[in-house]
């Protein structure tokens, strides 16, 4: 095992992102204020407090800007225009909020020598990152062992949540299957080969992608025994999946399914349901209010542009799967629907030009705050499914009607993570995520869902 890679997990790397670039700025800055005539910001025991809010700001605005995404954080291209915008909303907001933060300086040459000095020390860094650590010599190399079945689909899933999985061969642990995989980047090797493999490719571990254990060869179980009592890293492919989609592989749980769903015990916590109860009537309020500012132009252009009914009623699934009416400014034509439901999709040729403005801004959802506030939804969950979709996706999809163990959300982690559904493939995608936040949620990922809503509503990925 000694020809291991040095490789970093997904936790990891996200971690290492956020303290570099925290380090690398501060850093800078105490170089720029040591060198030049800079004393805007000084790094001190009495100015701590400055340091505080400038990390918190980068890390709040980091996260909106999609600065800590592991996709675009591997290449430069994808990632400058993140840290130019996560630099100047980070110093604006820090001009702005003086009360905690140093006041204006008279000299205003100091203002680029703070934004400049940030920047410089945010780009050093990420080029460095991309150089070094998201090189190939620090991919983290992995063995596959599996059926055949779903190879395809299991490699371009890792491939696709994070670029430095690198699956460097594949072995077939059916015993009564002989065709080979035809798969590009990725080679077949035969079960006795196991530890040449690791030896020689400097394999860090071992991912079982079986849907059926019994499938498992008592040759490969023995060799994996063997590693296992070594110290090697061996994960079944579902825990895997889950750690780096954020979602659950509903596709691939069997009858066993009972050993995915220990769902979270917020679920139960009666101080964390009183805190998502009372944080969901402080947000409805709110919402209401900036929703009344809104009304008079909303109403302006739905006169001119939608002609019809301002609001839009329609039946939706709830908790336990009772059903309530949830309420939505109108964004489609009048009489939409005449033959029936009809999965919404992109550039739906039935929404309004103004309709479009309200979905993609989110300011459809406004009247959806009075269903917070009467308790039919909450402000973080699943959203609310029509019943007629229910129906038809409860019998194609395993564990569907799982989604309303829980209240309904206006935003959610499916919401932020993937557009909207319009297909039966869509809605299984949303659905494994929906069944990742029911199985985790709690303070900390309710945060980051609202975190990411603003990225959403900042770059119009509403439909």
């Amino acid at each position: 095992m000694s020809n291991q890679n040095i490789s970093f997990n997904i936790s990891e790397r996200k971690v290492l992102l956020r303290i570099f670039d925290v380090l690398f700025i501060l850093v800078l800055l105490y170089f720029v204020s040591t060198v030049f005539a800079f004393d805007y910001f000084t790094i001190n025991k009495e100015h701590w407090a400055w340091v505080f809010v400038l990390v918190a700001y980068f890390s709040i605005f980091g996260t909106v800007f999609e600065l800590y995404d592991l996709q675009k954080s591997s290449k430069l291209d994808k990632v400058i225009p993140s840290i130019i915008l996560t630099v100047s909303v980070t110093v604006l907001f820090y001009f702005l909020t003086p009360f905690f933060t140093p006041v204006l300086p008279d000299n205003r040459l100091q203002i680029l020598f703070f934004y400049f000095s940030i920047l410089i020390a945010v780009f050093i860094w990420r080029w460095s990152y991309i150089t070094f650590i998201a090189s190939p010599r620090f991919y983290k190399k992995v063995l596959l062992i599996g059926e055949t079945t779903n190879i395809e689909s299991i490699i371009n899933a890792f491939k696709d949540s994070d670029p430095n999985y690198k699956i460097e061969g594949f072995i077939n642990c059916e015993d009564n299957y002989s065709e080979g995989i035809n798969f590009e980047g990725v080679q077949e090797y035969r079960p006795a080969d196991i530890h040449t493999i690791i030896r020689e490719k400097g394999i860090s571990e071992i991912v079982v992608a079986s849907y059926n254990s019994e499938t498992i060869t008592s040759s490969i179980y023995h060799d994996l025994i063997t590693l296992l009592e070594s110290g090697f890293s061996i994960k079944e492919y579902t825990q895997v999946y889950e750690d780096m989609t954020q979602r659950v592989p509903v596709q691939f749980v069997g009858k066993d399914f009972y050993k995915y769903f220990p769902f979270s015990r917020s679920g139960q916590n009666k101080l964390y349901l009183f805190f998502h109860r009372f944080f969901d009537i402080v947000f409805s309020v709110i919402g209401i209010l900036v929703g009344l500012m809104f009304l008079p132009f909303i109403l302006i252009g739905n006169t001119i542009a939608n002609k019809g009914s301002l609001f839009f009623i329609q039946e939706r699934v709830g908790k336990n799967g009772v059903t309530f009416k949830i309420i939505k400014f109108r964004t489609m034509i009048m009489n939409a629907e005449k033959s029936g439901a009809v999965w919404a999709k992109k550039n739906d040729i039935r929404i309004t030009p103004f309709g479009k403005f309200l979905r993609n801004t989110r300011l459809d959802e406004i009247p959806q705050f009075i269903n917070i506030l009467k308790g039919d939804m909450s402000l973080i969950g699943p959203r609310p499914e029509r019943p007629f979709f229910v129906k038809e996706l409860s019998l194609v999809l395993p564990f569907y009607e799982t989604r309303h163990v829980i209240k309904p959300g206006l935003t959610g982690w499916a919401q932020v993570k993937t557009r909207y559904g319009s297909s039966v493939d869509d809605s299984l995608l949303k659905l494994q995520y929906d069944l990742y936040y029911i199985k985790h949620r709690g303070f900390f990922l309710d945060i980051n869902v609202l975190i990411k809503t603003l990225t959403t509503m900042f770059f119009f990925r509403g439909q």
